[in-house]
């Protein structure tokens, strides 16, 4: 059994469309387009599922690069969620991410301290 990562698929695309692309090349278990929590709306990725971890390779050799409806497929094998570094996106600071040095305000300048209260405005 071998779980292969399938990046970059239009977020049109079924569960029925890459079994259907995968079979060609060996016994699919199971297919599983990952959707966003809040929408339904295809995140762009999914995960297929094959018995034989030879005719795995084969797929991704076959099919990593080919096109789906317009986008490149990006195929390798699926690795656990615990090789991946956790904490914030983009930045790592703990404030928040992607803000460029060098400028700007908001409110992370100020994390960590307590709010003054404010006056009345009369």
């Amino acid at each position: 059994m071998k779980k292969l990562f399938v990046g970059n698929i239009p977020h049109s695309t079924t569960e029925a469309e890459l079994r259907a692309l995968f079979e060609p090349h060996g016994k699919v278990d199971q297919v599983s387009v990952v959707t966003d929590r809040e929408t339904g709306r295809s995140r762009g990725f999914a995960f297929v599922e094959m018995t034989d971890a030879a005719e795995a390779e084969k797929a991704i050799a076959e099919l990593n690069g080919k096109e789906l409806g317009g986008r490149t497929l990006n195929i390798n094998e699926a690795r656990p969620k615990t090789d991946r570094p956790s904490g914030p996106r983009g930045g790592g600071r703990p404030g928040g991410g992607g803000r460029s040095s060098g400028g700007g305000g908001g409110r992370d300048d100020y994390q960590g301290h307590a709010r003054q209260p404010r006056e009345p405005r009369w």
